[in-house]
């Protein structure tokens, strides 16, 4: 159903840098770029992750509530985003470990810009 989602950026080049080093941890690149936008996936026909300045010309705000979750394959994915995030200078929002009882296992970040990110999995109930 998601095509994509878009996060905004007052820097391009540093959030570039900074979502370059993330998803390279799971094989995930550039595929789309302009001088306002670049957009992150496995592949064309996956749903992409992107990255832009605002096309109003104003500066890029995060959204009160608004979150952005990367699906992981496993727990081992999660502390990798997670603990390369905050490498690279993310903001904690949340340790990466399970939530719950019903196999919810993720790690919250905030990238440079302010913009609230989730690295997830669904693991067995209690793993």
């Amino acid at each position: 159903m998601i095509a994509y989602t878009t996060v905004g950026t007052n820097d391009l080049e540093k959030s570039k840098s900074f979502y370059d080093a993330l998803f390279g941890e799971i094989g995930v690149s550039a595929l789309w770029s302009t001088e306002t936008f670049v957009g992150y996936a496995s592949s064309m026909d996956q749903p992409m992750f992107g990255i832009c300045k605002p096309h109003n010309g104003e500066a890029a705000t995060s959204g009160n509530g608004t979150m952005i979750a990367l699906a992981c394959p496993n727990q081992e994915a999660v502390h990798k985003i997670y603990d390369k995030a905050l490498a690279l200078g993310a903001q904690d929002e949340g340790a990466a470990g399970p939530r719950g009882e019903s196999g919810f296992y993720c790690g919250y970040f905030r990238d440079p810009d302010g913009n609230k990110i989730n690295a997830f999995a669904m693991v067995a109930p209690g793993a």
